[in-house]
This record gives structure tokens, C-alpha cells and sequence, in this order.
């Protein structure tokens, strides 16, 4: 990769984006990459960007266009699905009047710095400029993807108690496999905010109607299953 990029910039500035575009299309890096990102996903390898479908794709964060010496930069490939790549996210990289990124660089910050998920509804809340403008450039709260986190709720609280009565009959392959299923469940970002706000000053009321889940997101044993 560190080649490819070498031959990018002792090319003429003016053509180094079509030179990028064209050693990208063309390297076999693609498919180490795409299978590395793939090991890496959350999930049964899901979108970086909307955590519901199959991550099919190579999107580059910082797109070629703006940055061309960026094509083959390990931190600047994401997996994500052809929706999100090619029609939602596509070369939109919007930055603030100093110049620095207003999308969320998941390789370097932590989304729920910037973003709170309200459970009850499935749609993200912004906390920062940031979280703003990544709401609209990649379209969380489209597509019907509120209404994807609401089922991904209803699930992960389903399979938690399974794996709580499982605990109570100390039969710990089953806990291991309750545990495995809550991984491999498309929006991974559910189960993560539902743990994260169970310890929130308001988790008594976020949680009011469902204090049993309360109490079992805050088992340390659960949590250090769920989080490690």
C-alpha cells in the first residue's frame, strides 16, 4: 500500500486522482482489505455506516477526489454497503471553516460522543456539529433504519433475559451462545447504547418500563461478556 501510494505522489498533482482512482480499481489490495475490514465488522459483517446491511463495499472516509494520497491508507477504508457508498455517503466530506472534518472518523473518535440513540424511537440525537452533519451525511435516520434499531432492541432485551435464566441454572454454554447471537445481530449500536445508558444519571426513567432490563444491563459478568 505503501507503494501504490509512493506512485501516486510522484505523479502530477493534476493527475493524481485519476492516476488514485485507477491503481485502485485495478490492485488486488482490494480483496486483502475487504477481507480484513470483513474479519473486523461487527456482526455477520456489517455497514460501518448504517450497521443494518451486509458490508459489500470499500468506501474510502476521506474521499479520492479530495484526497487522492489518501486511496490506499489503512485508516481511511471503512466496510460499508453499497447503499451507504454509492448513494448515501458517496464523496460528501464536509468540514468546518477551520478545515477539519465534520464526519465522525470512527478509526480515531467515538460515535457516542457525538450521537445519543434514543431507544425508545430508534433515532439518533445529535450532541456536536459533528453528530449533526453524520446524521445527515449518512442518513441514520433514514431508510427506514429507526424502525431496524427498534426490532434490534426488542431482540438483544429477548436474548439477554434468555442468557439471565441461563445464568440462574449455571448453564454456561448457553450463556456463551446467548452472548454470540447479541454479536452477530445486525445494529450492534443498539446493544452498545443500551449498555452505556443503563449507567446514565436517567437510566431509571429511559428504562421505567423495563426495570428487570436495567438491573441486567448493569451485571458486571453481562457487561464484561458484552463489552470485551
Amino acid at each position: 500500500m505503501d507503494t501504490l501510494t509512493q506512485a501516486i505522489n510522484v505523479s502530477p498533482p493534476d493527475e493524481q486522482c485519476a492516476k488514485a482512482r485507477a491503481s485502485w480499481r485495478t490492485s488486488s489490495v482490494r480483496t486483502s482489505v475487504r477481507a480484513v475490514l470483513g474479519d473486523m465488522a461487527t456482526g455477520l459483517g456489517t455497514c460501518m455506516y448504517c450497521g443494518e446491511s451486509r458490508g459489500t463495499d470499500i468506501d474510502h472516509f476521506e474521499p479520492i477526489a479530495r484526497n487522492p494520497l489518501r486511496t490506499f491508507d489503512w485508516l481511511n477504508h471503512l466496510l460499508a454497503c453499497s447503499t451507504c457508498n454509492s448513494h448515501q455517503k458517496r464523496d460528501q466530506f464536509p468540514v468546518d471553516d477551520a478545515g477539519d472534518p465534520l464526519l465522525i472518523d470512527p478509526t480515531a473518535e467515538d460515535p457516542f460522543d457525538h450521537l445519543l440513540l434514543t431507544l425508545s424511537a430508534g433515532e439518533y440525537f445529535p450532541l456536536s456539529a459533528k453528530g449533526e452533519a453524520t446524521i445527515e451525511v449518512c442518513g441514520l435516520n433514514k431508510r427506514g433504519l429507526p424502525k431496524g434499531r427498534m426490532h434490534a432492541r426488542k431482540v438483544v432485551s429477548s436474548v439477554l433475559r434468555d442468557w439471565d435464566r441461563a445464568r440462574a441454572g449455571s448453564r454456561s454454554d448457553e450463556m456463551l451462545e446467548h452472548v454470540q447471537t447479541v454479536r452477530d445481530q445486525p445494529f450492534a449500536d443498539v446493544c452498545q447504547s443500551m449498555l452505556r445508558q443503563a449507567l446514565s444519571p436517567g437510566a431509571d426513567v429511559l428504562f421505567s418500563d423495563f426495570p428487570d432490563l436495567l438491573a441486567l444491563l448493569r451485571k458486571p459478568e453481562l457487561r464484561e461478556a458484552l463489552l470485551r
